[in-house]
């Protein structure tokens, strides 16, 4: 008799979190958790420390866990990125799941700035980005999202992507943008996204944030890209798409040159 098994399909985990208080005005580390694929690297910035996190299994697939986290205390200023853009390849069974979880103290300001996500053709992600700010605490957010890789010609036909990012003030929902895009949703035409293969959103909560949507849309001019800003009641929201990645990302660049206060992330300049 011979017996057949299926082959065991090894799956990666990861968890990085981080903690940070403020001391005499500065931010300083205070703990740091990292597991699995999972890694975070702090490095001084201008404006306050910068969080790079990374993946180390090399992009997500059915089946793999990926968590993040920041907590900020009172008073602190920190910057968070990704080292490189995350890569969600085909699924041969199963969701890929990442989970992001930061706590920002009172009087503390977060920028989530990750690179792009490039989903490829079967890709399955579901993540979860969420932002708990305690009183007078602010953040800027980030969230990008490539179709494939208009340089080799590539053209996803099947995607699965459930992404939903939610702010909370003191446990109460100050943002909430749900999105979901399936197979259909890449033909839906202008409904939904046309001929755009990049988009992104942008979203900085805090305190008169929406007096600075005339300086953002003076700076939404970046050929090939279809933009809008808005804001009312401490929210500024701007949405970006394009054809392609490339155009999409010098977009974002000016549109954080206005929104933010200092210099870039060093993972993120050219």
């Amino acid at each position: 008799m011979t017996a057949h098994f299926a082959p065991r399909i090894e799956r990666s985990h990861g968890v990085a979190r981080l903690g940070f208080g403020c001391m005499r005005g500065r931010t300083r580390l205070e703990a740091l958790r990292q597991e699995g694929s999972a890694k975070a690297f702090v490095h001084p910035g201008a404006s306050g420390p910068e969080v790079v996190f990374l993946n180390t299994s090399g992009g997500l697939t059915g089946g793999d866990r990926l968590a993040f986290g920041l907590r900020l205390g009172a008073g602190c200023r920190v910057t968070a990125t990704t080292q490189t853009a995350e890569r969600a390849y085909r699924s041969a069974g199963g969701v890929a799941r990442v989970t992001v979880e930061h706590e920002v103290g009172a009087g503390a300001h977060l920028d989530w700035l990750p690179q792009e996500t490039i989903l490829f053709e079967g890709a399955a992600l579901e993540r979860v980005t969420t932002v708990r700010l305690e009183a007078g605490a602010s953040c800027l957010l980030l969230e990008a999202v490539v179709l494939g890789r208009a340089a080799m010609g590539e053209v996803l036909r099947r995607v699965h992507l459930n992404d939903r990012r939610q702010v909370l003030r003191d446990g109460r929902p100050v943002l909430v943008e749900p999105l979901r895009l399936g197979d259909a949703g890449l033909v839906a035409g202008r409904g939904v996204l046309g001929a755009a293969r990049a988009f992104a959103s942008l979203a900085l909560v805090a305190e008169g944030a929406e007096a600075r949507v005339e300086a953002v849309r003076a700076v939404l001019d970046e050929p090939g890209v279809a933009a809008g800003a808005s804001g009312f009641d401490g929210k500024l929201t701007v949405r970006l798409m394009a054809a392609d990645g490339w155009p999409l990302r010098r977009q974002i660049l000016r549109v954080l040159g206005v929104l933010r206060d200092g210099p870039l992330p060093r993972v993120w300049q050219m």
